[in-house]
């Protein structure tokens, strides 16, 4: 080996080992402070050792807490995807499918099916996406650096209770990572944080655990029962779609600015389907995408559903979808754009339009992520157009119109 590539081999030796001593260091502080944690509140040595042993916090889900869809994603794309005519058909089914299970539960918490259904089908689309991280690791990163530390430590702490308990099963080879869900640390078929576990879940199969992940009845009714306990108001509205009349000054618009419904009728506002403001108690004006877009007054429901995920965006979707199960229709107000978010099946169909044009996006399964918006964005330069990599109907109707090139369908997947 020639000399002077020898210290440059050692530096980069000595600069790859101390990178790695760091690592180390960071995990096991941070492990070390949740052991001791746990200690502090009770748990056994030996349970707080287990739960810590053979993984290391999953430090890449610190770049999600400024990234969440439900605040960086436009309203209509955002509905587009949670709401169409796919997650409608699955829902009315599983009302169906669930009927007496969901009338039990109607009559013991007082929160109707709809509702109930609606957030089952937002939160994991009925129960088929329940979420990939182990949460242990997550909440553990979570828990350790970035911001809202001591909130994420007190939902670590409590999914290490469930765990010692054994209301979570992490006897297998797994472990402790045996639990999935989101980066956040939610989990089971309606994604409940680990504290809300603890508190609301119920065991309404009556075997004698309170099983979110596996037992649909259990993940319902514990549902309805976060729902009743935040103050769901059976029989009640969430609210409605109204129309503002012209000139209507929405300063005072607003999830917190509440006011009698008899105030916002004497400025005007109606029912887009028509009759009187009705409902239980004051009234929000909500506009999510400002004056020109649909306009809706919110009750007390409402707040309840935004509860379940402090997102307007979040509430709206799962008080939509539950319109829609009971028969309801799309909303009556167009939005203010002239590229409208895409349903699930219009995404994986732009993925296949991409694929055909020599695009490596995967299989298309309707997610758009990383290699998709890539391909979005070298068609949209290819036209001179933005390229922010949002797929919208302008794309697809386009990529429907021209052909792709002969070459890029020989070789496309």
């Amino acid at each position: 080996m020639p000399r002077m590539i020898r210290p440059v081999l050692a530096a980069t030796l000595a600069a790859t080992f101390s990178l790695a001593a760091c690592a180390q260091t960071r995990d096991e502080t941070c492990l070390t402070s949740l052991r001791e944690a746990a200690r502090a509140q009770g748990m056994a040595r030996a349970d707080a050792e287990r739960l810590t042993r053979g993984w290391t916090p999953e430090w890449a889900v610190l770049d999600n807490l400024d990234n969440q869809p439900e605040f960086k994603t436009p309203i209509w794309d955002y509905l587009a995807a949670l709401v169409d005519d796919q997650r409608i058909a699955d829902g009315r089914a599983q009302l169906a499918a669930h009927k007496a299970t969901l009338a039990d539960i109607e009559q013991r918490f007082g929160v109707d099916a709809a509702t109930v259904v609606a957030v089952w089908g937002v939160e994991s689309n009925f129960g088929q996406v329940l979420g990939g991280r182990p949460i242990v690791a997550s909440l553990a990163a979570l828990a350790c650096e970035g911001r809202r530390q001591s909130y994420f430590r007190g939902e670590w702490l409590a999914l290490a209770k469930l765990m010692a308990t054994g209301d979570l099963d992490t006897s297998g080879p797994e472990g402790a990572t045996a639990i999935k869900g989101s980066w956040a640390g939610a989990f089971g078929q309606t994604q409940f944080m680990p504290s809300t576990y603890q508190r609301l879940a119920v065991d309404f199969d009556a075997d004698g655990r309170r099983d979110l992940i596996t037992s649909t009845p259990d993940a319902l009714a514990s549902t309805a029962n976060f729902l009743v306990k935040g103050g769901w108001r059976m029989g009640q509205p969430w609210g409605y779609e109204v129309r503002l009349p012209a000139g209507f000054d929405a300063g005072d618009a607003g999830r917190r600015d509440k006011q009698p419904l008899a105030t916002w009728a004497a400025r005007g506002v109606t029912p887009v389907a028509g009759g009187k403001l009705t409902g239980d108690g004051p009234a929000a004006l909500l506009l999510p995408a400002g004056r020109e877009g649909p306009a809706f007054l919110v009750l007390r429901n409402f707040d309840v559903i935004y509860g379940y995920n402090a997102a307007e965006s979040y509430a709206l979707a799962i008080a939509h979808l539950a319109d829609r199960l009971r028969g309801g229709g799309p909303f009556a107000a167009p939005w203010p754009t002239d590229d409208a978010g895409l349903s699930r099946a219009e995404r994986r169909e732009v993925q296949t339009l991409l694929a055909a044009r020599g695009h490596a996006v995967g299989a298309p399964d309707g997610l758009i992520g990383p290699a998709t918006r890539a391909a979005v964005r070298t068609e949209q330069q290819a036209r001179g157009w933005p390229q922010d990599g949002r797929p919208g109907q302008k794309l697809l109707r386009t990529l429907r119109a021209e052909p792709a090139p002969a070459a890029a369908s020989a070789t496309a997947p």
